[in-house]
């Protein structure tokens, strides 16, 4: 099978990785870090990629292009990004009678607005977070004093994950309500927003396959959403992840999917959305049960980093059956951990600075269980990989715990460097110990 991913970020990098284990993979657009550096290479528009059998890759042939996805012939298409499922790429190329996974433009207002998506979680009765929704900043400010704090301010459209604001200050809140109504934030994407309660616990993050009836989770991670160390700092989209997470039982899944997922499924059913995709429910477990922060409409980034390396069944034929509406395979997982680190630019998330030459990234692939996925990376005219956006790479690692997982991925770090790279030292840190200390009570 050929199979074409939509995108060029880390998430479809290493969705390009899994799925050819199995298929022929066209990446559009791609990036550089999925073909072959030279200087001819940044000149050409279609580039071949031969994987190295680390990590998730089976080592068969990846095609980067630069054609649009509607000029791709494949059997199967893979929409990575949010923005073209929202301005409904997954719709025109239905109507070609190509096989898609990716929910249409309809499915996608899940994301695409945070108060159709509140809605949609009332009337299909997912516990959630109170809320309110709002264009005039002195209402959305009536209802903030009504809620007891810690207090949320989203954006209602597409903020490429960094349209949330969770404060206990109501001043920083208030202020936050007037910059995003007011465009100053976010343009557009901000004119209305979405006022939340704040809900207590850990989080985690749960990928649903959808096939327009039936549902099957994959395995549950963790991302880190602030930039700093103890989550400190703005929201960005995402320092790093690992899975899986000591806290989340198959039990507790089972409830998610039973009282969130096809709750929600049922809902799109019934206004006549047939969604064909993946769903990503962003979950916080409170002293009273699980509580959908949010739902996403596409796999998350860097959750799909640290996911799909422990995935032991074929992508290819567990998105082919959900884009048919005939999902049957349950999905498998290794009994590995995997810990994602992401590196970002300076000035991310405010300002990325870009251009930066990046050293060491053969040495840290040379690691046993380590990949690193490009997001944000570029060539320059002596084919060097410099940066190109905020999220530069994900350092991913396998290993037999989420210690040693951790333990390579960051020994993977240590060998990659660029003038004004940051990261956090603290992906994965409690989970290692809490996971170390259950292993030596058993």
């Amino acid at each position: 099978m050929k199979v074409c991913v939509v995108g060029s970020g880390g998430r479809e990098h290493a969705l390009a990785l899994s799925l050819a284990r199995t298929a022929d993979v066209v990446v559009a657009p791609g990036n550089p870090g999925m073909a072959p550096h030279s200087p001819e290479a940044a000149d050409s528009a279609h580039f071949t990629f031969v994987g190295s059998g680390s990590g998730s890759g089976s080592g068969l042939p990846i095609t980067v292009t630069n054609d649009a996805p509607e000029d791709v012939d494949a059997d199967l298409f893979v929409i990575g990004p949010e923005q073209p499922l929202v301005d409904g790429l997954a719709d025109k190329l239905r109507a070609d009678r190509r096989l898609v996974f990716g929910p249409g433009a309809d499915g996608a207002r899940l994301e695409g607005s945070k108060a159709f998506m509140k809605m949609v979680l009332a009337e299909a009765g997912v516990p959630s977070a109170r809320y309110g929704a709002f264009e005039d900043a002195k209402e959305a400010n009536e209802f903030l004093r009504q809620l007891p704090g810690p207090w949320v301010v989203k954006t209602d459209g597409l903020a490429a994950g960094k349209g949330v604001l969770v404060t206990d200050s109501l001043e920083e809140a208030e202020a936050d309500i007037t910059a995003k109504l007011s465009g100053e934030s976010f343009g557009d994407a901000g004119r209305r927003v979405v006022v939340e309660e704040g809900l207590v616990g850990p989080e985690c993050s749960l990928l649903v396959l959808c096939d327009g009836t039936r549902v099957a989770a994959l395995a549950p991670a963790q991302d880190f959403k602030r930039i700093n160390d103890d989550d400190e700092g703005p929201n960005t989209g995402g320092m790093g992840a690992y899975s899986p997470v000591p806290l989340v039982s198959d039990r507790l899944i089972d409830g998610v999917l039973d009282q969130a997922v096809e709750p929600l499924v049922g809902a799109l059913r019934r206004r006549g959305i047939d969604y064909r995709g993946v769903l990503y429910a962003g979950l916080i477990l409170t002293v009273d049960g699980p509580r959908v922060l949010e739902y996403n409409v596409r796999f998350g980034d860097p959750e799909t980093q640290v996911v799909l390396p422990r995935l032991t069944e074929d992508l290819t034929g567990l998105l082919a059956e959900a884009a048919a509406g005939r999902l049957r395979t349950e999905p498998r997982f290794s009994p590995d951990a995997s810990v994602c680190v992401v590196l970002a630019s300076e000035g991310y998330p405010v300002a990325p600075r870009t251009g930066d030459r990046i050293d060491g990234l053969d040495s840290a692939a040379a690691i046993e269980g380590v990949t690193v996925f490009h997001a944000g990376t570029a060539l320059d005219d002596e084919g060097c990989f410099v940066t190109a956006g905020g999220r530069v790479l994900g350092v991913s690692a396998v290993g037999p715990t989420i210690a040693e997982a951790r333990g390579r991925a960051y020994a993977a770090v240590d060998r990659i460097g660029w003038e004004g790279m940051h990261y956090r030292t603290d992906i994965a840190a409690a989970a290692a110990v809490a996971s170390s200390a259950a292993a030596g009570v058993a």
